[in-house]
């Protein structure tokens, strides 16, 4: 389902977005849906496909104080909350902040890290805040992660935990552009990268007004339950190891008012979260070895739930 209304507003940013990237609509989209919604965004995909610059055109689009930070086997804790140092001129120890103290933070590779530096990110995914020498420090509205991994190389990487993949609200793929997007890019980047020239089209301040606005998007008692009955058919799906957590419910509840205001409404329709249910859904669910080998996915699991449960005929307006 794809509308043809924007709010005026989301819709600048996402004309910003595609003067950089080309035949990604889609995506920058999805990422601004979970912007909105104050979630988070894990891409996956081959090298080279543009999910760097993706997370770069986003970020200056809307003005935010943009991080990046480069996971590697080495990476520490530290290297990512920050560290207290002791300073002998004030006779105290002083807080310097690691790249997670922005708006927007790419965490690119984020697989080739160790669990445990991994987990430094999930206090601030989660609570909006990091403890660093048993003080929180609060992260500043707005914060967004998008992290990156590789699918295709596993040697040296370090698979993401359940309990950190249930913090992104959206896992998706980046795709290769088709023939004639791809010679469009070459003829942009010929002489200079479009992402210099992209300029800031809302403030900050701005965003975190339309992140509120998300939250008075109207939702229907019918579609709560709609949300439900497909969160619950997953637990108690034939092919299904785990399936979607309560979480994963507000996920899609949250991302579906976020979907809704980016296309004009102050209400959420079923094809909101039919569109979205595999983005918010597949990463949650873990299929049981035998039909995984058989070639079947999470994402084909979620969109024969979709299928299978009854959608409301009520409609969601007030």
């Amino acid at each position: 389902m794809k509308d043809t209304i924007f709010h005026p507003k989301l819709k600048q940013v996402l004309n910003n977005i595609e003067k950089v990237m080309i035949g990604k609509s889609d995506v920058a989209e999805l990422s601004l849906v979970a912007l909105l919604a104050e979630g988070h965004v894990l891409l996956e995909d081959v090298p080279g496909v543009g999910k760097t610059m993706m997370v770069r055109a986003l970020a200056k689009s809307v003005n935010a104080n943009f991080k990046r930070i480069q996971f590697t086997p080495d990476l520490l804790p530290s290297d990512v909350i920050g560290v207290s140092i002791y300073n002998p001129k004030e006779l105290e120890f002083q807080y310097r902040p690691g790249p997670i103290m922005g708006n927007i933070i790419l965490a690119d590779e984020i697989n080739r890290t160790s669990p445990k530096t991994q987990s430094a990110l999930l206090e601030g995914m989660e609570e909006s805040s990091v403890t660093v020498d048993g003080n929180t420090r609060k992260l500043e509205r707005p914060f967004f992660v998008m992290a990156t991994q590789n699918p295709i190389e596993y040697e040296g990487t370090y698979p993401l935990p359940e309990a950190q993949l249930d913090r992104f609200l959206l896992k998706m793929k980046m795709g290769y552009p088709n023939i004639n997007e791809e010679i469009d890019i070459l003829d942009r980047t010929q002489k200079q990268a479009p992402i210099d020239r992209l300029d800031s089209v809302i403030t900050l301040s701005e965003l975190v007004e339309l992140q509120d606005e998300v939250k008075e998007v109207y939702v229907d008692q019918t579609l709560k339950q709609y949300i439900v009955e497909l969160a619950n058919y997953t637990r108690n799906h034939t092919n299904v190891y785990l399936g979607v957590s309560p979480r994963g419910s507000i996920a899609l509840m949250k991302a579906s008012q976020a979907y809704a205001l980016l296309h004009g409404r102050d209400f959420i329709i079923p094809d909101d979260v039919q569109y979205l249910a595999p983005f918010v859904f597949s990463h949650r669910i873990i299929v049981k070895s035998e039909v995984k080998y058989g070639g079947k996915t999470a994402e084909d699991i979620v969109k024969e739930v979709i299928k299978f449960v009854q959608v409301p005929v009520q409609r969601a307006v007030r």
